[in-house]
């Protein structure tokens, strides 16, 4: 039996346990969270969306996913 490599990150300001290698937008759509309606960080940095897919996230990395809410 193989055995899944976890690591510990923090997520909008909580500590969760994803697979090791996990790219930036395979956690995004675990989530389910709306790619077009959010700003995402990475450790203080804004990641550009396009980049997503190659960014692995790596153990103690810090996220937090922003939502965009309109009104007036």
């Amino acid at each position: 039996m193989k055995k899944i490599n976890k690591i510990k990150i923090k997520l909008n300001g909580k500590f969760i346990k994803i697979k090791d290698k996990t790219t930036l937008l395979s956690l995004i759509k675990k989530l389910k969270v709306p790619i077009k309606k959010v700003a995402i960080e990475l450790n203080q940095t804004i990641v550009n969306k396009k980049s997503l897919g190659k960014i692995k996230i790596k153990k103690n990395n810090k996220i937090e996913i922003v939502h965009f809410i309109g009104g007036g």
